[in-house]
């Protein structure tokens, strides 16, 4: 889901692996891309438009963060 934009930078988004585009938006930290990407931000949808858990959307969140700079530890899975 989050490759539909984050690869081609559609609508502003910040590709993947673009240390440049992500640099800012890593400063801002965890918690607020976080936030971002389950609620949604500018032309992005809540979970991307998606129907994840938080879990897999965090676990994405670090993903693209740590390819675009950053250094996120892993999120843990939630308790069963």
């Amino acid at each position: 889901q989050c490759a539909a934009c984050h690869v081609a930078g559609v609508a502003g988004a910040p590709k993947f692996a673009d240390t440049a585009a992500w640099g800012p938006r890593i400063t801002a930290g965890y918690e607020a891309l976080l936030t971002s990407a389950l609620k949604g931000k500018g032309a992005m949808g809540a979970q991307g438009g998606g129907d994840f858990s938080d879990f897999e959307i965090a676990r994405a969140v670090v993903y693209l963060a740590n390819k675009g700079g950053a250094n996120f530890a892993e999120p843990k899975a939630p308790a069963a």
